[in-house]
């Protein structure tokens, strides 16, 4: 049995290497992780350590909940295991990064048109051909619904996705208890962010407009703005998520002949 799952392993890898190679704007990502890696190191002290962490976001921020990871203590064994642990977990979450934008470059030609009427079986009957125009006149009638299913699918037809979207869920909902029930939140807000980065930049930013030292009559309205655009970066990124799976478990396509 082991042997018999490492076959289905190693071509997902060589796909998920493809996915981050062979185009220009995953390669492109990669030069830009690179280069933010190289300002960190040749200028330490100039506020760049924290990009490529941002670049990586958000499977880059699931190693601050470990305590193991640049400034451990303990000699120099494990200060340098430490340092290479959070170095080898950064370049994977830039391979995943990369693979995702890969997996949005790449074209798949048997994937069909969203909106698309499906090509419905032919019938000899005049019920059966009735039924068919129906179909067709009714799903023509909600294009956009059937636009927005379409977009929405990759984010829950995979486990990948939905474990995502758990952890964001759970994220938002420890945030909002901590906003309205404890009476001191502290960074509670710091879960969201990190699991919803880095679009979840962009609801802290919405969020001050709301915030008390700005508008102190709208102050409660605060924490649900910023959980309503950390719910909607999520669900962006479950989407991307979604969409590598997707082009994970497809099938390699065999040559004719």
């Amino acid at each position: 049995m082991p042997n018999a799952s490492r076959p289905r392993r190693l071509p997902r890898l060589r796909r998920l290497l493809a996915l981050a190679t062979d185009n220009w704007p995953a390669r492109g990502y990669l030069a830009v992780f690179a280069a933010s890696v190289a300002a960190m190191l040749l200028f330490p002290d100039s506020g760049f350590a924290g990009i490529p962490a941002l670049f990586t976001a958000p499977l880059s921020f699931l190693s601050v909940v470990l305590p193991f990871g640049p400034g451990t203590q303990g000699g120099g064994a494990v200060e340098a295991l430490a340092v290479g642990y959070w170095v080898a977990w950064l370049l994977l979450c830039a391979l995943v990064n990369a693979a995702v934008i890969g997996a949005l470059a790449a074209r798949s030609g048997t994937a069909a048109s969203p909106g698309a009427p499906e090509t419905l079986p032919s019938v000899s009957d005049s019920s059966g051909q009735k039924a068919t125009v129906t179909a067709v006149a009714t799903d023509a009638a909600h294009p956009r619904r059937q636009g927005i299913q379409a977009l929405l699918a990759p984010a829950v037809d995979n486990w990948l996705a939905r474990g995502y979207l758990a952890v964001v869920a759970a994220a938002v909902g420890y945030f909002l208890y901590a906003a309205y029930v404890l009476p001191d939140p502290q960074f509670s807000g710091i879960w969201p962010f990190m699991a919803t980065a880095p679009l979840s930049i962009l609801a802290v930013l919405v969020s001050l407009v709301v915030s008390p030292e700005w508008n102190p009559a709208l102050a409660w309205l605060s924490p649900l703005v910023f959980s309503a655009g950390a719910v909607l970066a999520g669900l962006f990124n479950a989407v991307l998520l979604g969409r590598l799976a997707r082009r994970l478990r497809a099938p390699k396509p065999r040559p004719a002949g």
